[in-house]
């Protein structure tokens, strides 16, 4: 993905392996969609703010807000 990003002039930044992308809901910034290997079975959730979240759709979205926080900062290689 990096040599890719490279090859076409974008950037690209690292997200921590640690990031909570599926547990965080993306339309309140809240941690507490499942947790643990249990929560790996868990598709969908509701957050108490009451988004309703796919938990692929919603780790996208929280990761690429969080590529696009690092770029912003101006540190996209740690």
């Amino acid at each position: 993905m990096e040599a890719k990003c490279a090859r076409y002039g974008r950037d690209f930044a690292k997200v921590s392996r640690w990031f909570p992308s599926t547990q965080m809901c993306s339309v309140c910034g809240s941690i507490e969609g499942p947790k643990g290997l249990e929560g790996l079975k868990i598709r969908n959730w509701i957050c108490s703010c009451g988004a309703a979240h796919d938990r692929d759709e919603n780790a996208e979205l929280n990761i690429r807000r969080e590529g696009r926080r690092i770029v912003a900062e101006g540190r996209p290689d740690t």
